[in-house]
């Protein structure tokens, strides 16, 4: 019962209100030190398309780093019920909502997957930002799915890492250790790359290659962050087969949605401040 009315239209759309209200108020509230400009303003200048990468867990103040006025940005959120909200809450806040796979049968998902992986690759092609979770929607924690080398391979627009912090948070107990920033604190915002699309015809070797110097380039930029605000580092999780294995697991552009998607709405644990 309770579950049901979370999840009607009109509790899922106050909340998405709420949601980017208490982002922007963050976001507006928090001295913010940026580090690494010069590697995203080139961008900005040309006004070329681009994929920031961000880890699940950060996913919250991408619009921290974002300013107005530049590249259209937009991310991927699921056709989920629970994905409901955060998409009312990105769209409030003026980013663009492209929605993924709606999680059901595969058939369904694959089907989902292809036309969200078009409506990504149209929208970088024509100069816009897309944001990405490369460990979303379930992990491993900060290791990257090939889900965004074949974005970037698919549009040859190169890849940024984006990370955050905050001396005034909480970390949940989440799969993800996902980070709830306070108003009026001081926060980092990093970013590293660009990194450049494996080829067209790149082949396994490549792809991996250009997946790990991603993944890299994202866990230093995290760790860096964190540093900088003063509170404990966030480890990525231990490697395992699934964020490791070769790209040929995502064989279609269905597939390669549904490892990029993110909103998937489970509610993380709450963890002590730090």
């Amino acid at each position: 019962m309770l579950k049901a009315i979370l999840r009607s239209a009109a509790v899922q759309w106050t909340l998405g209100v709420i949601l980017a209200g208490y982002m922007a108020l963050v976001r507006r509230t928090t001295r913010w030190e940026v580090v690494g400009l010069e590697n995203i303003e080139p961008i900005w200048a040309a006004r070329k398309g681009v994929i920031g990468c961000v880890w699940h867990a950060r996913i919250l103040m991408t619009i921290a780093g974002w300013p107005k006025g530049v590249q259209p940005a937009a991310i991927l959120i699921s056709r989920s019920r629970d994905g409901e909200f955060v998409a009312r809450a990105a769209s409030t806040l003026g980013f663009g909502v492209i929605r993924g796979s709606s999680r059901n049968a595969r058939k369904s998902k694959q089907k989902g997957g292809v036309a969200a992986f078009r409506g990504m690759i149209a929208h970088v092609e024509s100069g816009g930002c897309l944001a990405v979770t490369p460990d979303g929607p379930r992990g491993p924690r900060m290791r990257a799915k090939a889900g965004a080398v074949k974005l970037a391979q698919s549009t040859q627009a190169p890849m940024l890492a984006f990370a955050w912090s905050t001396n005034h948070r909480v970390v949940f107990k989440s799969w993800d250790r996902f980070v709830l920033p306070f108003p009026f604190g001081r926060g980092v915002i990093v970013w590293k790359g660009p990194i450049a699309p494996p080829a067209a015809d790149a082949d396994k070797a490549e792809l991996e290659a250009v997946r790990v110097t991603l993944e890299n380039a994202m866990i230093a930029a995290n760790q860096e962050a964190d540093r900088r605000a003063g509170v404990a580092v966030i480890e990525p999780a231990p490697h395992e087969k699934s964020a490791t294995s070769d790209t040929a697991e995502i064989a279609d552009a269905g597939e390669a949605a549904a490892a990029l998607e993110t909103g998937d709405g489970e509610a993380p644990m709450a963890e002590r401040p730090v």
